[in-house]
C-alpha cells in the first residue's frame, strides 16, 4: 500500500517539474485565461490529460518495444518545426493584441484542444513520455495498474494545480493590463516557441 501512494507522491514530484518548465502549454494557459479566465487552467489542462492518459495506456500495453532512435528524430523535427509555426503566428497576431484581448476567442478558441494540440506538437513531451515516463509507468507496472494510476493521477494533480495558479493570476490581471502589454507577452511566447521549436528541430 505505502508503495502504491509513493508513486503518486512521485507523480506529483516529476509532474510539477515538468509543469514548471515554460513551454507551449504555458502559453496556450495565459493566452485561453486572458479570454475565458481562470477556467482555462483546468480546460488546458484537461486536454493535455486526455492525451497523457492515451500514452499511458499505451505504454502499458507495449508501446515502447516499438520505438527507435529513428521515430524519436522525427518526432523531434516535425514538431519542432510545428512549434515554430505556432511561433511565427503568434507573433504576427500580436499586433492586433487589442482586439484580441477583448475577443471572446483564443488562438486556439477552445483550451481543451489547445491542451491537446500544444501538447502534441511538443517534442519535449513525446521524448519525455517515451523515456522518462515510460520507466516510471512501467516501474508502477511492477507493484500493480493501481500503482500506475496513482502515478499518473499524482502528474495531473502536479499539472492542475500549476497552471489553474496561472489561470488565475492572469484572468484577474486583465483587467490591469493594456492592450501593448498583452502584444508584448505574445511576442514574448512567439519567440519562445520558434527558439524552443528550433532547439529540437536542429538538435
Amino acid at each position: 500500500m505505502f508503495e502504491i501512494f509513493d508513486m503518486l507522491l512521485v507523480g506529483f514530484a516529476v509532474g510539477l517539474t515538468g509543469a514548471l518548465m515554460p513551454g507551449p502549454m504555458l502559453f496556450a494557459t495565459i493566452d485561453s485565461s486572458l479570454k475565458k479566465g481562470w477556467i482555462a487552467g483546468p480546460e488546458v489542462v484537461f486536454g493535455h490529460a486526455i492525451l497523457e492518459l492515451v500514452i499511458a495506456v499505451l505504454i502499458v500495453l507495449g508501446l515502447t518495444s516499438f520505438i527507435g532512435n529513428e521515430a524519436i528524430f522525427i518526432i523531434s523535427v516535425v514538431g519542432g518545426l510545428a512549434l515554430i509555426v505556432f511561433g511565427v503566428i503568434t507573433i504576427r497576431g500580436a499586433s492586433n493584441a487589442s482586439d484580441a484581448l477583448h475577443s471572446d476567442g483564443a488562438i486556439v478558441s477552445n483550451p481543451i484542444a489547445a491542451g491537446i494540440l500544444t501538447s502534441a506538437s511538443n517534442p519535449y513531451f513525446w521524448i519525455w513520455w517515451l523515456a522518462a515516463g515510460s520507466a516510471l509507468v512501467m516501474r508502477g507496472l511492477e507493484i500493480s495498474l493501481i500503482a500506475v494510476a496513482f502515478f499518473v493521477i499524482g502528474h495531473w494533480m502536479a499539472d492542475l494545480g500549476w497552471y489553474s495558479l496561472v489561470s488565475t493570476s492572469f484572468s484577474r490581471g486583465k483587467s490591469l493590463m493594456s492592450s501593448k502589454t498583452y502584444e508584448r507577452i505574445l511576442v514574448s511566447c512567439g519567440v519562445f516557441l520558434i527558439v524552443f521549436g528550433a532547439w529540437f528541430a536542429v538538435g
